[in-house]
């Protein structure tokens, strides 16, 4: 069947997402960079908050008790991290090449309510979307295949008709599962070659 639409994951697919260079951009010292990421961006409250079941604020007290960093340091990190998740050049040329093909684009992501609400601030690339799920909007996260068939329910998505286009192989995988045609985005280049043989025609 002819791809009639193509979900993005955001994060190190629409926008940058590097946490070692994240913490490295922010910290100097090695010890206390070994120390962020378990007790911040890999820990479970970071996945919590991507879910939307934790408060930034209750999160932010919990950062600066596991890591003995003062409370302000942890929000001004938060605010590093938002900062360095810049669109990715390629990969809009991608959504506008797949726009010009008649082929309506959609966002999937997991990702907290205040990031998301930072990038759609900062950035105008989200209008080229026509619907956006956010993981903590609606309390569901990839690759829990509740969350893929809500953004398919709610956009009247076919799933055999949609390419679903992440980074994380467990997510590409449960996609697949549900039917979707998927790609495991390494590099605009690569996801582009790929989407060349999948939508090969323009959509009328």
């Amino acid at each position: 069947m002819a791809i009639r639409n193509a979900i993005f994951d955001f994060g190190a697919v629409v926008v940058r997402w590097q946490p070692q260079e994240i913490i490295e951009s922010f910290y100097t010292d090695e010890d206390v960079r070994a120390l962020i990421g378990p007790a911040i961006l890999q820990h479970a409250d970071w996945f919590e908050l991507d879910r939307g079941t934790l408060d930034e604020a209750v999160a932010l007290e919990r950062f600066a008790a596991r890591t003995g960093r003062p409370l302000a340091e942890m929000s001004a990190f938060i605010e590093h991290v938002r900062a360095s998740l810049t669109p990715v050049p390629e990969t809009l040329a991608i959504m506008r090449d797949l726009a010009e093909r008649g082929i309506a684009l959609y966002g999937l992501s997991n990702m907290a309510s205040g990031t998301f609400a930072y990038l759609r601030k900062r950035y105008e690339l989200w209008d080229a979307f026509r619907g956006i799920v956010i993981s903590a909007h609606v309390k569901m996260m990839k690759p829990e295949r509740e969350i893929f068939e809500h953004i398919a329910r709610e956009h009247a998505l076919s799933p055999a008709q949609t390419v679903f286009i992440d980074d994380h192989g467990p997510n590409v995988d449960a996609a697949r599962r549900l039917g979707f045609r998927t790609i495991l985005f390494e590099s605009p280049q690569q996801c582009a070659m790929e989407l060349s043989r999948i939508v090969t025609a323009k959509v009328t």
